[in-house]
């Protein structure tokens, strides 16, 4: 097995006993943007460390603002539109894609960003609007691929292509591949038949049905929405208004289920396909879907952008999902709701104990452990609230591909570990929900397990490595031989 340099990240964490976090009171979410300098709007948020210190940085409303040790934010650039970010190049240092206005800049080792590509369109079409994008080395050829969704002009009636870009070995960008069939808006990507390349789900509105779409490993892609029952919508309907999905392990079994975030009318028909989650089924199923149903995720007509995330270290995944108006139809109040997981696809409302009641509308919604105290923050809504809770126990990962077979971003590995009898799994992933993108990060909360645990890492190539006795309540750069 070829060797793995592991490093300890620099941590500003004061390890409190078990016996203490017992009796703490329960999490509590602190606005503070204005302490730490920022000054957001509340368009789409991506978390990434562009300088590669340990610290993540964040994209928002075409800003970057760098992390100065999880104690300030200052700006550092502008004027790229809305983004999702990775290593394009394999210099190390993620670059910026913005799929606002398909273009990508090049990362100057955090310093600066200069225009790297521009992203072509189809030849019959002269513009186009996106609302989100992913991102993943898609053919397998160690380089971070794109694939755009495209949406609609509405007075017009035009639906707009989604755009597969393949990367030309970190030079420019080659359009392989564009299709106009339906009204796209969130997209995401992950393995979740375990095959070792990167699969692409793509919310669609208009009550039109999501797309799952299984790649072949050279990037060629099939729809497999319908036989895998991924479609997102319910009886009577061929979709939803899907506006945002989120992959996740919600129930701990190692597999990535999906949470699909629909936006819903009361419709002459009946009410229009609701959010769902789709249980992964595993390979004794052909990692189909069980649709599961709300499982605690109450009504409300305008949901938006989901995004997951483990805010209480539980060892589950939460849910953090916005909403589009603040008064929806028949004057009915609509807020964004932190879910909680109680297990086995129980989830619960949080909002009001988190003290993250009455936000307004908005599609900002990202994780990162941005100060690095064992616990995830929430930015939404153009504010960043801070984890107040005590950490518990966890265990944070940075992961480097080694820039030939595997991008050093990491897009798509897959990180395992097992607690009892539950696996938990987790992934690298550029772009969730709505346009957003969580940490690329990996963090995982580990409940009441004290000690070291056992990792395996499923690497973007589809080596797979075994890595013993990992240090808790820490953070580790684990880096791929190359």
């Amino acid at each position: 097995m070829p060797s793995l340099h592991l490093t300890l990240l620099p941590l500003s964490l004061l390890l409190l006993s078990p016996l203490l976090l017992s009796a703490q009171e329960p999490p509590r979410f602190i606005d503070r943007s204005s302490d730490l300098g920022l000054q957001l709007s509340a368009s789409q948020a991506c978390w990434v460390d562009l300088d590669r210190d340990g610290w993540t940085d964040l994209c928002s409303g075409g800003t970057v603002w760098k992390n100065e040790k999880g104690q300030r934010f200052s700006q550092l650039a502008s004027g790229f539109g809305e983004v999702i970010a990775a290593d394009v190049d394999n210099d190390g240092y993620p670059d910026l894609i913005s799929w606002s206005n398909l273009s990508v800049y090049r990362n100057d080792q955090g310093k600066s960003f200069a225009p790297l590509a521009t992203l072509a369109l189809p030849q019959d079409q002269t513009r186009t609007v996106s609302l989100g994008a992913c991102a993943g080395d898609f053919n397998r050829d160690g380089f971070v691929d794109i694939y755009i969704g495209g949406f609609e002009d509405w007075e017009n009636q035009l639906t707009f292509p989604d755009l597969l870009y393949l990367n030309e070995a970190g030079k420019s960008f080659r359009l392989a591949w564009h299709e106009s069939r339906h009204r796209a808006r969130g997209i995401s990507a992950c393995d979740f038949d375990q095959d070792r390349d990167l699969d692409i789900y793509v919310s669609n509105y208009r009550l039109q049905p999501n797309q799952l779409w299984a790649n072949d490993g050279k990037g060629n892609l099939t729809d497999i929405a319908a036989q895998a029952n991924a479609l997102g919508t319910s009886e009577g309907f061929n979709g939803g208004h899907t506006i945002g999905s989120a992959w996740g392990d919600f129930n701990q079994d190692g597999l990535f289920d999906l949470f699909v975030g629909n936006f819903a009318h009361v419709d002459r028909r009946g009410d229009q396909p609701k959010s769902k989650f789709l249980r992964n089924q595993g390979a004794e199923m052909k990692y189909t879907f069980e649709d599961l149903g709300t499982c605690g995720v109450f009504y409300q007509e305008s949901y938006a952008s989901p995004a997951a995330g483990d805010y209480d270290n539980d060892g589950d995944l939460d849910l953090f999902f916005t909403t589009v108006y603040e008064t929806a139809s028949f004057g009915r109040k609509n807020n964004p709701v932190l879910f909680r997981n109680d297990g086995n696809f129980t989830f619960s409302d949080q909002t009001e104990p988190n003290q993250l009641a009455g936000l307004p509308p908005t599609y900002q919604a990202a994780w990162s452990d941005f100060d690095q105290d064992g616990d995830l923050d929430l930015v939404t809504a153009g504010k960043l609230f801070v984890n107040q809770s005590p950490a518990g126990n966890w265990l944070g990962l940075q992961l480097r591909g080694n820039g030939t077979t595997s991008d050093t971003s990491a897009i798509g590995a897959q990180a395992r570990l097992k607690l009892a009898d539950k696996i938990l799994a987790r992934q690298v992933e550029a772009g969730t929900g709505q346009g957003n993108q969580n940490d690329l990060a990996i963090h995982f909360g580990l409940g009441t397990h004290q000690g070291t645990v056992d990792l395996e890492v499923a690497w973007p190539d589809g080596k797979v490595e075994l890595i013993p006795g990992l240090a808790t309540n820490k953070v580790h750069l684990l880096e791929q031989a190359k």
